[in-house]
């Protein structure tokens, strides 16, 4: 009897890149107005912080785009394992402990979210939720950074486990993973800013807050990402030499075209650069992904055996899933985050009509 395999792909190694980067700059823009958001409404100064409608608004979303966040997390964390399984598996069972507490970490930051949200609280407790919340998310990011920097170094990886098999490993090498994850941090704060701005294009108090947050996210981002690359070593080189060195220059250029634009409140091209620039540098980390694992790993010598009807499902139901996020932003866009709809057009911090 010929027993079934697994070490194949379904479908072509490119549609599975497409769809793992695409899926993956989907879900990190979720993410950073879930992480981002969360942020800046526990450290922006604001006057009167729970009688403000952008803070309420946000308070409100944060249950339903934590949840948009899972679910869109779960499709590239797939397409990770499917072609990289050899080494993210791996380094998932090194740190297996704290990889597998992200369930209940993320139940807890879900269940601080719907307890600010859904009962009168005061502001006080309102915010201890939030910092629990804030807290759970940024163990969850500061995990998943180590894990998969710790995947695309296989040598540390197996010397990290041999010190320690029982799965109680945090990626010691914090050089390869701290700039990476302060990068991703201070990058979500500049989207969360720009999330406040875009929401509370009518509120100044909101628009300089999130102004603020967007200034220096970038700024700081910037300075994560540089000195991440000059932590690279003997991968610097073969980068600079890749082109990922160009899809991260375009992306650079494209965040501060977006900045241009939202300081100006030309909130659509901004939002659409800021989008393409996340999605360059989701395409960047994966070059330098490729770089960091050719001498030991190269997905492309992995066999293909193409399962269309199943590839097929995934694409229309991805689709489908497109379509409900869309309605689900514009029934948020109506609404305002309330219970009862604003008239069409009325942004949120606008003063009530007469």
């Amino acid at each position: 009897m010929n027993l079934p395999t697994h070490d194949f792909l379904s479908a072509p190694l490119w549609l599975l890149t497409t769809l793992h980067i695409l899926t993956l700059t989907l879900h990190f823009v979720a993410m950073n107005f879930v992480l981002g958001g969360v942020a800046i409404m526990i450290w922006g100064k604001w006057t009167d912080r729970w009688e403000n409608p952008v803070v309420q608004t946000f308070v409100k979303a944060f249950p339903s785009v934590m949840a948009a966040t899972v679910t869109l997390g779960v499709a590239p964390l797939l397409f990770a394992q499917l072609v990289y399984g050899q080494v993210i598996y791996s380094a998932a069972v090194t740190s297996a402990w704290f990889f597998l507490a992200i369930v209940p970490v993320v139940i807890l930051g879900y269940y601080s979210f719907y307890g600010a949200a859904l009962f009168d609280l005061s502001g006080e407790r309102k915010s201890r939720l939030l910092v629990v919340a804030l807290t759970c998310l940024v163990y969850v990011s500061l995990v998943y950074v180590t894990v998969f920097a710790m995947a695309e170094s296989p040598e540390k990886m197996a010397a990290a486990y041999a010190n320690s098999p029982g799965g109680w490993v945090i990626y010691p090498v914090v050089g390869e993973w701290f700039f990476r994850w302060a990068h991703m941090f201070l990058g979500a704060l500049t989207v969360g800013g720009y999330f406040v701005g875009l929401l509370g294009r009518e509120n100044e108090e909101a628009f300089k807050i999130g102004k603020t947050f967007y200034l220096w996210g970038l700024i700081g981002a910037s300075l994560a990402g540089l000195a991440y690359v000059g932590m690279l070593g003997d991968h610097l080189k073969p980068f600079m030499q890749s082109s990922g060195i160009w899809v991260l220059t375009v992306a650079v250029v494209l965040s501060l075209g977006s900045a241009h634009l939202f300081f100006k409140k030309k909130f659509v091209p901004s939002g659409a650069l800021i989008f393409l620039s996340l999605l360059g540098m989701v395409i960047t980390r994966h070059i330098l992904r490729l770089v960091k694992l050719r001498e030991v790993f190269d997905p492309a010598s992995i066999r293909v055996d193409a399962q269309w009807s199943l590839a097929g499902l995934f694409i229309l139901c991805f689709v489908i899933m497109l379509g409900l996020l869309f309605w689900m932003v514009k029934l948020f866009r109506t609404t305002g985050g309330a219970a009862h709809p604003r008239p069409t057009g009325e942004a949120v911090g606008a003063p009530p009509p007469r």
